[in-house]
Parts: structure tokens; sequence; C-alpha cells
């Protein structure tokens, strides 16, 4: 029978290539894999059981404090992999078929409050920064997250061309699930744009990407956003990741008024229900709903 990983290996590059799974994707397949093989000390393909996938999902749960979404995403790292290898005729089944999934809890996302984002992007601008490029690029990442709701590798993997500020837009290529979708630029977020821009034009920099590295033409690197947050956290007293700042968009946004259709497909989920969760954490907005109940004037 075939050696587990030299199968995976070729189920990766298949994904890859053929499937439009991202470099991150993949990596979380290898990962999900490794871990696997390791605990359970498994060499060829068809010794692996259903058995053996739910034993190292307890140890996980139990002695690593698995959350039920790493459960959840673990499950369907090998079960890509087994669907494959049945589709293949490696396999006559998928071992990982029959395991049920655990139930994701509903959570109210984390969000940071309407005044809380205002002192964030004081705080991008005023920072002590050892070079002005520094400060317009630092107050850009900030507000393009707070204002457009991308994720950090959609934000990371701007095209200049992407932003085109005269026709007010942001154009995401190939986000999560290889969509692409356009979000509207407000007038705040186009300022602080066009203030990162100058400078960057005053440095001549010519790299095709719109967030750039301070001293070199490439594009910014990778642990830019990673220590720009942690300093933040610190001197503002304001605790926040990237991700939190999509939800406070999302979240301000529904505040403001916006209709969920409009919102999901700004945040480019490919199912509105993903978006109603949102609606549970605009206490502002339900506030306003309960004020039309029929009996208040009674």
């Amino acid at each position: 029978m075939t050696e587990i990983l030299t199968l995976h290996r070729r189920f990766r590059d298949y994904s890859f290539a053929f499937k439009g799974n991202t470099p991150r994707t993949v990596r979380w397949f290898h990962d999900s894999m490794r871990s696997f093989v390791t605990h359970s000390g498994i060499e060829k393909l068809d010794e692996a059981t259903r058995g053996q996938i739910e034993e190292w999902l307890f140890r996980g749960k139990n002695e690593r404090s698995w959350s039920a979404k790493t459960i959840r995403n673990h499950l369907q790292a090998l079960s890509s992999f087994f669907e494959w290898c049945v589709k293949e005729e490696f396999l006559p089944e998928n071992p990982v078929k029959k395991i049920s999934r655990p139930k994701l809890p509903k959570r109210i996302p984390k969000h940071l409050t309407k005044e809380q984002a205002l002192n964030l992007i004081e705080w991008a601008w005023n920072f002590n920064y050892s070079y002005k490029f520094e400060r317009s690029r630092a107050a850009a990442i900030i507000a393009t997250f707070i204002f457009s709701g991308v994720r950090l590798q959609e934000l990371v993997n701007l095209k200049l061309q992407e932003i085109d500020l005269e026709n007010k837009t942001l154009f995401v290529k190939s986000g999560k699930g290889e969509k692409d979708r356009i979000v509207p630029l407000c007038p705040r977020l186009i300022e602080i744009l066009k203030a990162y821009l100058k400078d960057r034009n005053r440095l001549k920099k010519n790299c095709p990407y719109f967030f750039t590295a301070m001293r070199e033409d490439n594009r910014m690197g990778d642990k830019v956003i990673p220590r720009l947050v942690q300093r933040l956290r610190e001197k503002s007293g304001i605790y926040f990741y990237p991700h939190m700042l999509r939800h406070t968009f999302a979240t301000l946004m529904l505040e403001g008024g916006c209709d969920l259709f409009s919102l999901s497909k700004m945040m480019g989920h490919s199912d509105i229900k993903t978006t109603t969760i949102y609606l549970s954490a605009t206490a502002g907005h339900l506030q306003e709903q309960i004020a039309k109940h029929p009996l208040n004037d009674a």
C-alpha cells in the first residue's frame, strides 16, 4: 500500500494546481496530516481508521485544548484528502465521513466601539515613528481594515491598480474562496490613502503592491502588521487584532443603517447567514428596532 505522506504530497500539489486552494490552505492540509501521522504512528494509507482519527482529536481536545472550530478544521483537512483518495481509487471509502462534527458555539464577534475605532486611527497617525512614510503607512493600514473590512491577507496582497480613488472603489482579487469583490471607499479612508500615496510617490516606489516595504521597493514584509498591532496595543491600551477590525467594520456598518445584503457583498460572504451573526453585536440597532413595538405608545 502507498505511503500516506507520499500520497498526501500529491494531494497538496493537486489542491494547489487544480482546486485553487491558497498556499495557506495547503499548509493547513500539511500540518493537519503531519499531526495525525505523528500521533498515530501510521505509515501506510490503509492503516488510517476512523477510530485512530477520533482518538487523535480526543487527545487534541483534552491535552491541547482544541476548540470545536479547530477540530472541525482538522476534520475538513483530512476529509478533503481521503475524498481525493477515494476518487483516485486508493481507498474504498473516506474514514472521516462518519465522524460527527462538533457544534460551533454562537459567540458575538469581538469588535471595537465607534470611539475605540476612532481613537485607534488617531493613535496610528500620531504614534512616535522614526520615519514619515512609516506614519502614513500605519494610518493607511489601520484605516483600511476599519473602513473596508478586508481580511489580513487581502490587505497585504492589494495591488496599486486595485485601489481606485477617483471612482472610490477597492477591488479584492481572489479573496477567500477565490471570490472577487468590490468595496466602496468612504471619504475619510480616501483622505488617509491619499496621504500615504503622497509619501509613497515621494520615495519613488514602483512596486505593484499597494503597501510597500519602508526601505526597499518591494511588498511590505509579513512582520510589519503584527509589529504595528503590538506597538499600538501597548501604547493605546486598546486590545485588537486585524480580524477584530473586520468585525468592527461589519458591526459599525449595521449600526449606521447598512442593510444586511449590501454588507454581505462588501464582506465577501458566500451565504448571507454568515453576515447575520453581526446583528447580535449591534445593540444600538436592536434598540432602534424594539422602539417600533406597536404597544410602546399604548
